[in-house]
């Protein structure tokens, strides 16, 4: 279970919320139920359904709705008349363009396991020897969900197909497919991703040659990392606000009041050794791009400027990119536009590089 779902001002609860491929609710509360039902079949193309807020007697609701190809649109609904009038768009710049189903897959690993990810193909295209991206999400202590992903979309806007795995380490199947985390089970995680770039390859989804690993965070760090594990595999690394030392990360926190769990959340002795890509630039063979905000209290932007100085001594392809005073999310619409379009250019030249 993720959480209990509320209405109104004084958070009456009204269900519970849980995720499978798909986020659901199951609703104690009879009439939000009914409603939910009702609204399900009457907006198809809409079947993700929040319940946002509604006025102290909860006549009047405020709903949000939307789905994988559609970031949502909010709806004031009057439960006395039944009328609901939509009052905004998420996204509205959004509203006119073309975006694409995502489905869900799964990738069988040499030991066993499968996998549960995303694929979202370009508009148009025949899923077939396209430029592919693998995009582990963060946490590692998270997820993905079926759902709009603004950068998913932006991608298989630009022609990409791109795959996210929820690698063993992710959180909300339970405690064997989570493991120890994704820092202390590392190899798993890893592996995991790996594997999900090499599925891509054999189901003939992405031009081997053409096949690149973006992340956010930890996601980032996966992506650094799976390029000194598996050299040449991905052909270019992008890496936004990514851990590169875990030990640095560790000592990150050491005047913080969760110091202690934190150290043990990462863990310690050899794990932090063979499990920090900036200790092992020398092994990256491919260019690298870091993204990274100087007021990061997440992780710091100094976990990006290491990795970039170990990468440069030891003649590597790489190029750092920081954003003054923004934090772990570049909350900007300026410098998310910079960061991707910055980023679109950099695969398009590593990919020609390549050739």
């Amino acid at each position: 279970m993720d959480e209990f779902v509320t209405v109104g001002r004084n958070h009456r609860v009204i269900g519970v919320s849980f995720a499978t491929d798909r986020q659901e609710v199951i609703y104690f509360d009879p009439e939000f139920k009914r409603l939910a039902t009702s609204l399900a079949k009457g907006m198809p193309n809409l079947p993700l359904i929040r319940f946002v807020d509604s006025s102290q007697d909860e006549r009047k609701l405020l709903i949000w709705a939307g789905s994988d190809k559609d970031a949502g649109h909010y709806f004031l609904f009057d439960r006395g008349s039944r009328a609901m009038t939509e009052i905004a768009l998420t996204r509205a710049p959004l509203d006119r363009l073309r975006l694409v189903d995502v489905r869900s897959v799964s990738i069988p690993t040499p030991d066993g396991a499968a996998i549960p990810a995303y694929l979202t193909l370009p508009a148009g295209s025949t899923g077939k020897n396209l430029p592919t991206l693998v995009m582990p999400h963060g946490g590692p202590s998270s997820r993905d969900v079926w759902g709009f992903d603004w950068l998913a979309q932006f991608w298989a806007s630009m022609g990409y197909a791109v795959l996210q795995p929820n690698y063993r380490g992710s959180a909300g199947y339970g405690d064997a497919w989570y493991l120890d985390n994704g820092f202390r089970s590392w190899p798993t995680a890893i592996a995991d991703v790996t594997e999900s770039g090499r599925w891509l390859v054999k189901q003939g989804i992405a031009d081997p040659a053409r096949l690149a690993i973006f992340g956010w965070s930890y996601g980032g760090y996966a992506a650094l990392q799976t390029s000194t594990t598996t050299p040449g595999l991905f052909r270019a690394v992008i890496a936004v606000a990514p851990v590169t030392d875990l030990g640095r990360l560790k000592e990150d926190r050491r005047s913080w009041s969760d110091y202690y769990s934190t150290a043990e959340f990462i863990g310690s002795g050899e794990s932090v050794e063979s499990g920090s890509p900036a200790r092992h630039a020398d092994k990256m063979t491919v260019p690298v791009m870091l993204f990274h905000g100087t007021f990061d209290r997440n992780v710091s932007s100094e976990q990006s400027k290491l990795m970039d100085q170990r990468l440069r001594g030891a003649g590597k392809q790489s190029k750092l990119v920081l954003y003054d005073n923004l934090d772990h999310q570049l909350d900007d619409s300026a410098a998310r536009q910079d960061m991707l379009s910055q980023s679109a250019a950099f695969l398009e030249q590593s990919f020609a590089a390549g050739k």
